[in-house]
């Protein structure tokens, strides 16, 4: 008969299935051939804490090692920068949603996120639950609490598993009360992968080197002190000379005999070349640790010599790292949100935690759409709510109707101030003209505008005057006008001198 042993008691026939053929899982560790369980939980397979025969709080050390807790912070702090919230939008009704938001706002969420985020660094992290019930009958959750790894295990078939002093083995975890957060976990690990694993021999290496260095300091560092005595001279003297110099050491002062010397060396000529040697090995392990947590070296080495580039390459992994715990975040508060729907509402579906982060507004992109306003002003165009929702990110809500300034006479579409320079030396050299505040489609307005302000400049533009003279020009004219006001003013002016040929071309 076609089928297969499970173990000496289980056994699954293949032939007796319907294609498509549907069978329970065969692959387990119940039948596996290098799977021996001594116990009713499973092992942690790490290979560092199987080779040092201990368990995960091993890791736990590794935090007091300063370099190792900078970028531990450097990581989470990516994190915790991020705004969060509850999106309305998948919840059933606004009266639910804003039930969860209140919720979620009497926890100390920073301090959960941190403990969520100890995931990547141990491999997994449980989060007991404290239920209550509020005043007006709801349960919900009066804190989140992260509790040690070592305290939990996994059973065969990697269901989460208490251990306590009544039960070593462990016990399994009642529904909705722990939360488990698993960093890179596989059906063969379900203990994750901690990234602490990966800095453990870099940290004990930096430790040794650092105890010999401090040896090599203290032993290059002091100066050496030589006694000299006759060859002739009795072990005895060699005996007493050497303690008085042991003692000039401690104290500066020694009393020797007159037909013996003493010569001081300083130990950096013979080891200050070397002591660079421990320097370069505990950078190379610094970086070995910034590599591990962080997945690059240049945002935590300062000093580091490297190009634009490679600094940008390097941001944008950590970047990538950020949005992966992001989602790790986001994806335990989603469960607990779940819990605290299913139990207090009988559907619908939950509202979901998020977090974002401010965008920065591209200054490049406003300096260009203000001057893009300004010259658009002129023809009496003017930029959609729709191109400013897409290119900064605004919502419906963000915006909000306000009043236009009255259009000044002689003008129907209002325009911005000039500025103050170009206002005020518009009024010397042209007394009858105000600077360009409005303009619309009509020739005969446009007409009027070239022959105020820009006439001069309009003229230069007819005689073929290259654009660098112009500006020569412009700047005797204007003194009191910087370099940006003078080119705004020079390109409002070709875009006056076009605009005003186009409509005359149409309207002849």
């Amino acid at each position: 008969m076609d089928g297969l042993w499970l173990n000496e008691k289980e056994f699954v026939s293949f032939a007796s299935q319907e294609p498509p053929p549907v069978f329970p899982e065969i692959a387990t560790r119940r039948g596996a051939i290098d799977f021996y369980a001594f116990a009713t939980f499973l092992p942690n397979p790490d290979p560092v804490l199987r080779k040092l025969g201990r368990d995960i709080w091993a890791y736990n050390d590794l935090l007091v090692d300063a370099h190792v807790g900078a970028c531990v912070k450097s990581r989470k702090a990516g994190v915790k920068s991020f705004n969060w919230g509850i999106d309305y939008g998948k919840a059933k009704t606004t009266r639910q949603a804003k039930f969860i938001d209140g919720v979620i706002s009497s926890l100390d969420v920073d301090r959960i996120i941190s403990e969520i985020l100890n995931a990547v660094l141990f491999g997994y992290q449980v989060l007991e639950v404290i239920w209550t019930r509020d005043s007006n009958g709801f349960i919900v959750p009066q804190d989140v609490l992260g509790k040690p790894q070592n305290w939990f295990v996994f059973d065969q078939e990697n269901n989460l598993m208490l251990r306590t002093r009544a039960n070593f083995n462990g016990v399994l975890v009642p529904d909705r009360k722990f939360l488990l957060v698993q960093y890179e976990s596989t059906y063969q690990n379900p203990y994750g992968f901690p990234e602490l694993s990966r800095c453990f021999w870099p940290v004990t290496f930096k430790k040794g080197s650092v105890k010999f260095w401090a040896i090599f300091a203290e032993k290059y560092g002091m100066p050496f002190i030589i006694g000299k005595l006759p060859r002739s001279a009795p072990d005895s003297d060699y005996e007493k000379l050497a303690s008085r110099l042991d003692a000039m050491v401690q104290d500066a002062v020694a009393v020797i005999p007159d037909d013996s010397s003493v010569d001081i060396q300083s130990g950096l000529v013979k080891g200050g070349a070397s002591s660079t040697l421990y320097v370069d090995l505990i950078d190379f392990l610094n970086n070995e640790i910034s590599k591990a947590i962080l997945g690059q070296t240049l945002t935590t080495q300062m000093g580091t010599t490297g190009s634009y580039s490679a600094s940008q390459t390097h941001m944008e992994v950590r970047d990538d790292i950020v949005l992966s715990d992001k989602r790790l975040v986001e994806r335990t508060f989603n469960t607990l949100i779940t819990w605290i729907t299913e139990i207090n509402f009988s559907s619908g579906d939950a509202p979901e935690f998020s977090l974002w982060a401010d965008e920065d507004v591209d200054q490049a992109l406003a300096d260009r759409d203000k001057n893009l306003t300004a010259s658009m002003a002129l023809s009496g165009l003017q930029l959609t709510q729709k191109y400013y929702q897409k290119n900064y990110g605004l919502e419906d809500e963000d915006i909000q109707a306000g009043t236009a300034p009255a259009a000044p006479k002689g003008g129907n579409q209002p325009g911005g101030n000039p500025p103050a320079a170009f206002a005020q030396a518009a009024a010397d050299t042209f007394p009858d003209q105000t600077a360009i505040d409005n303009i619309t489609l009509s020739p005969e307005q446009l007409q009027a505008q070239a022959e105020g302000v820009l006439k001069p400049i309009i003229e230069m533009i007819h005689n073929k005057a290259s654009y660098n003279d112009i500006l020569d020009s412009l700047a005797g004219m204007f003194p009191l006008m910087d370099t940006d006001g003078l080119v705004n003013m020079l390109t409002q002016a070709y875009f006056v001198d076009e605009m005003w040929g186009r409509l005359n071309s149409e309207t002849n």
